[in-house]
């Protein structure tokens, strides 16, 4: 593996390789195509404002295990905050290092360039412009489900719904790991300690 052979780990220190990216929903409806009875067109209200937030995802696609957290914007602050909840998430430390692929995006490489980043976490970048590359983009289908063709009053009712997709996919790694494995993806096994 090309990061053992950048000497990145310790002996005995095991390692994970996770990915991440954000996205941005909000109060503009999601419109999608619907099944309906041959003869009858299916309604959908829509209202569209324009307040988001952001839902920043990290998933191991080789087992799918996945962490989401729902935040306000996108920032070099707010990103430093996520990685923080990620590494107490996967507890990476000392003793186990995770290495977290991520696009290009300006606070992510600004971030690392001006601010430590969490013990045990490591930053590796795709190629620019190449967002077929990211297993975390292939959640969005699954995060948005329950948010298609709705209408909601609120970012908070969104929100609501939002988290408890969430917490299901936290609970269903099998449908994380169909939608985010990659044939070219690592296989398992998932964890590697380095002697």
């Amino acid at each position: 593996m090309s990061y053992l052979q950048q000497g990145c780990f310790r002996q005995g220190r095991a390692f994970e390789v996770w990915t991440m990216d954000e996205h941005r929903v909000g109060l503009k409806p999601i419109l999608r195509r619907v099944w309906s009875p041959r003869g009858h067109r299916p309604v959908v209200t829509v209202q569209p404002r324009y307040q988001w937030l952001y839902l920043y995802a990290f998933v191991q696609p080789a087992t799918g295990q996945s962490f989401y957290l729902l935040l306000p914007s996108v920032s070099k602050a707010i990103f430093h905050l996520a990685l923080c909840q990620f590494a107490a998430f996967v507890q990476a430390g000392d003793h186990k290092t995770v290495i977290l692929l991520l696009d290009n995006a300006g606070w992510h490489r600004q971030l690392e360039q001006q601010q430590a980043l969490p013990l045990g976490l490591e930053l590796r970048y795709l190629p620019a412009y190449s967002p077929e590359l990211q297993p975390a983009e292939h959640l969005w289908h699954l995060t948005d489900a329950p948010l298609v063709n709705r209408c909601f009053t609120s970012l908070d009712d969104l929100e609501h719904v939002l988290a408890d997709r969430c917490r299901w996919l936290m609970t269903a790694p099998d449908i994380v790991r169909s939608a985010t494995l990659f044939s070219w993806w690592t296989s398992p096994p998932h964890t590697l300690t380095v002697h």
